[in-house]
């Protein structure tokens, strides 16, 4: 079920109100009824794909109860690699099967004719990277003994399957999301409007931006050959747009209706695009999946620490299992691998962590080397994001060398409705600025607004929905 759907629009007011006036008494009614409503909305795309849900949560249920009652060690440890196993065996079988057989082809032609193996038609089920990297946390943490195993079989299912993150994050760490399972939750008005502006801040960035930009973006990288330089540039920067307004949309609606519900989960972007170094984006950019791999990966590898030339293997690791998470593709290979070499430079000088605070804060215009700095890491971003959308390895270094040559500096030409677009994502970037310092950017932006001024901006988002939608495009990040 998508977000911006009219199925979505129908479903939420029910659940909502099943949720806080018919079974508002009784907490495990409430969480029952979340699971049910969560199944249904995965179970909206392929019901066949609830059994692995289903699966993972029993696997990792019963993995959590049979740790708290286990004090040897080696089988702890035992225990803990059979949560590993499962859930990224599943993982591993469904996005990357066909991928390793094909490469190890591709290296080796002749084992295609003497083994005689194939690839199967697998079917990528939707969010399956983000469930299974919930309930990893889950084991993960249990045998680490930050977290008391769950003894309440429907809390722990809904948490795994909680609706607004289900697909596309954020991933929630069973430390922060699970415990409020267990507690009461009274409807807060406040808390329930504050959830309606996100998600209407999310619907125009995926609708009115992601949607929009989208339809340039494919033309660029879809027929790449028919264009110039400076046209695959726009069209890289449309895509830039893109993928920020789809993923972020996303995010902001998640984040905005669980607080419908009396949740609260984590922040996934920071406004990365005003990132003064690559280091900066990465802690601005899919916040929650950045922190997984620190913690889980990146930390146990021996993180920073040692030699420079562990540092560097550390790095590449973690940025290349990165790039592969997203897809299984070597286009994202490369661009997990571009990303380390950018970050390589902030992390041997140790200046990876120079910018932790918020760019020009509490300021309305950044220094020059503050603006330069941000153009420069953009700029970086953008040529990144080239690998990522492109369809082939050898398509992306096509474009990039048409875009590094002479037709860089010709005249672009291009349609009005795409010049409409890039006045619009003008706009959105300085609401973006302005609001860079919130929770997300119109959350304070209006608050001392007349209320007539306030429902006018509201009103002109809305009729935007509607008017400029470009056209209905599925969440990208739906495919990882």
């Amino acid at each position: 079920m998508l977000f911006d759907s009219l199925n979505f629009a129908i479903f939420l007011p029910i659940v909502f109100v099943l949720y806080w006036y018919v079974f508002n008494k009784n907490l495990k009614v409430q969480n029952f009824l979340i699971l049910v409503a969560s199944y249904i909305f995965y179970g909206w795309w392929d019901w066949r794909f609830l059994s692995l849900i289903v699966l993972s949560t029993l696997v990792d249920y019963s993995i959590g109860r049979a740790l708290s009652t286990q004090e040897n060690e080696f089988k702890r440890k035992a225990l803990l690699w059979t949560s590993i196993t499962f859930n990224l065996g599943t993982l591993g079988f469904f996005k990357y099967f066909n991928f390793f057989i094909c490469s190890l082809y591709d290296a080796v032609p002749t084992l295609q004719s003497s083994v005689g193996f194939n690839t199967l038609e697998i079917i990528l089920p939707v969010g399956i990277s983000f469930y299974t990297f919930q309930t990893l946390s889950y084991s993960i943490d249990v045998y680490k003994q930050k977290l008391t195993p769950s003894k309440d079989f429907i809390a722990f299912s809904a948490f795994v399957c909680f609706f607004p993150q289900l697909v596309a994050g954020p991933i929630e760490r069973a430390t922060h999301l699970l415990p409020q399972f267990y507690r009461s939750r009274k409807i807060n008005s406040q808390q329930a409007t504050d959830g309606l502006k996100q998600i209407l801040w999310g619907l125009f960035k995926k609708v009115v931006i992601a949607n929009n930009c989208a339809v340039f973006a494919n033309m660029a990288f879809n027929n790449h050959a028919d264009y110039s330089g400076i046209e695959l540039f726009i069209g890289a920067l449309f895509f830039t747009f893109q993928i920020y307004g789809d993923f972020s949309g996303y995010s902001d609606i998640a984040i905005g209706t669980s607080k419908l519900f009396g949740f609260d989960l984590m922040k996934n972007f920071a406004t990365p695009y005003f990132s003064r170094d690559i280091a900066e984006f990465w802690r601005r950019w899919h916040i929650s999946l950045s922190t997984w791999f620190r913690d889980y990966l990146y930390i146990p590898l021996g993180g920073s620490k040692g030699s420079k030339l562990f540092k560097v293997r550390n790095t590449f690791i973690i940025f290349i299992v990165s790039g592969l998470w997203h897809g299984a593709n070597w286009t994202f290979v490369i661009w997990g691998a571009l990303n380390a070499i950018y970050f390589l430079p902030l992390l041997l000088l140790n200046k990876n962590r120079s910018n932790l605070d918020i760019v020009a804060k509490g300021k309305l215009i950044p220094t020059l080397r503050e603006a330069s700095s941000m153009i420069i890491t953009f700029c970086l971003t953008v040529l990144a994001w080239i690998f990522f959308r492109a369809n082939t390895v050898t398509d992306a270094f096509a474009i990039l060398g048409e875009i590094f040559s002479e037709s860089l500096f010709e005249v672009p030409v291009l349609p009005i409705e795409s010049i409409v677009t890039l006045l619009i994502v003008a706009v959105f970037l300085v609401i973006e600025w302005l609001g860079r310092e919130s929770e997300y950017s119109i959350k304070d932006m209006f608050n001392s607004y007349p209320k007539a001024v306030r429902w006018t901006v509201y009103y002109v988002m809305i009729i935007l929905f509607f008017g400029f939608t470009g056209g209905e495009q599925e969440f990208i990040y739906f495919q990882f």
